[in-house]
């Protein structure tokens, strides 16, 4: 223990770049994961029929920020890949977010005229909120922001957040877009792509380095203790180097305050003797069918594997903490955000434990967004005086 540095709990994007980083200034970074691999929830692999699947829910590499795309570069080479999605609205399929190819779809005859008016109105290129449509004087573009809602918004959130129309937050509605072009990505970030050989060689190649060991099947109560008084032991000795927690703050804590609220996924994986399955790596199913969307792999990754595909279709529930289940998306509300802000100070009474990510901090964050916070932290960890 006397030779270690840093402690990083997670070898996700939020660990794994924060513990590169740290080991690249010359710091010796220990590595605990509770999962049998590395990569987090962005960790793919061959299913058994050989098709390369992301084992927790697609996931698609967008950012405007250049460090973080250098960075990344820096342990893959990219696949050219532009993600489309588009909406199963009653059979038809219409690009999401809706735009106005999707007009043209829903409202066939009339959607030139509505074209015009949203142009005139609000200048091409502009996503414009349900909010602002409904406030609008024209009785048509109103008509609009309805349409939007009920059948791209309303039923596909009832079923991501298990809550009905009424209770879904006002707000969230009002930010739906209506997106003024013909532009049918789902990103328009300027860096876009898929990790040419996956995530995992992405990973594997993040965490090759001789200051950083990795311990894999290792909780973080295996190796961390928080005292009363404020400080940390690791491996029951007394440690003042930084310890980055990328896991959820209500379990480091034992959930002395509650269980913080979650939403969980289950994943249905299917495999099929065709070519594709459908015309989109993602199909939403935003007014029907009791899971969200389908995913098929095959449009994301580009392998090349003929007369065989699997798609996964996703279905949303409540975390309640059963074995197997895991923590993905915060229910981000006042009261869940207090009793977050309850962990949070217990946890800045230990000054050297840093909390980041998505399950740490509570909040919603793109993969780019914790790359981005994840070299921040590691610089000023590694510009701190010991």
């Amino acid at each position: 223990m006397s030779q270690l540095d840093a402690l990083v709990i997670g070898a996700g994007f939020a660990g794994a770049t924060v513990a590169r980083k740290l080991a690249e200034a010359g710091k010796q970074v220990l590595v605990v994961e509770r999962r049998d691999h590395i990569g987090g929830n962005a960790y793919d692999c061959l299913d058994d029929e050989g098709v390369l699947i992301h084992k927790y829910g697609p996931h698609i590499f967008h950012t405007g920020h250049k460090e973080v795309y250098d960075f990344l570069s820096r342990f893959t080479a990219w696949r050219d890949y532009s993600h489309r999605v588009v909406a199963n609205v009653y059979g038809q399929l219409m690009p999401v977010p809706f735009n106005l190819t999707s007009l043209d779809i829903a409202y066939e005859q009339r959607s030139a005229a509505l074209a015009e008016k949203l142009l005139a109105a609000y200048g091409p290129e502009r996503k414009v909120t349900i909010l602002e449509l409904r406030q609008s004087d024209d009785p048509e573009l109103a008509e609009l922001a309805d349409y939007v809602y009920e059948n791209i918004f309303k039923t596909y959130t009832m079923k991501q957040w298990g809550q009905t129309p009424e209770e879904i937050d006002p707000a969230t509605t009002a930010r739906v877009p209506v997106f003024l072009s013909r532009d049918d990505r789902y990103f328009q970030d300027l860096y876009q792509g898929m990790p040419l050989e996956g995530y995992a060689a992405l990973f594997e190649r993040l965490l090759d380095h001789p200051n950083i060991e990795v311990r894999l099947n290792t909780d973080a109560a295996d190796v961390l203790t928080l005292t009363q008084v404020g400080t940390t032991l690791v491996n029951g000795e007394p440690f003042k180097g930084p310890i980055v927690y990328t896991g959820a703050v209500d379990g480091l804590f034992d959930r002395r305050f509650g269980r913080l609220p979650y939403r969980t996924l289950d994943f249905v994986f299917e495999t099929h003797p065709v070519e594709w399955y459908q015309t989109h790596g993602t199909v939403n199913y935003t007014v029907d069918q009791p899971f969200t969307r389908i995913t098929e792999f095959k449009h994301l990754t580009g392998q090349v594997l003929p007369k065989k595909t699997t798609i996964m279709k996703e279905f949303s529930k409540e975390f309640t903490g059963e074995d197997g289940q895991i923590p993905y998306y915060a229910v981000i509300n006042p009261e869940n955000k207090a009793l977050y802000g309850q962990y949070a100070a217990l946890a800045a009474e230990y000054p050297n434990l840093h909390l980041l990510g998505r399950l740490a901090e509570y909040q919603y964050y793109n993969m780019d967004a914790i790359v981005k916070r994840a070299l921040e932290l590691a610089d000023r960890l590694s510009s701190a005086k010991d």
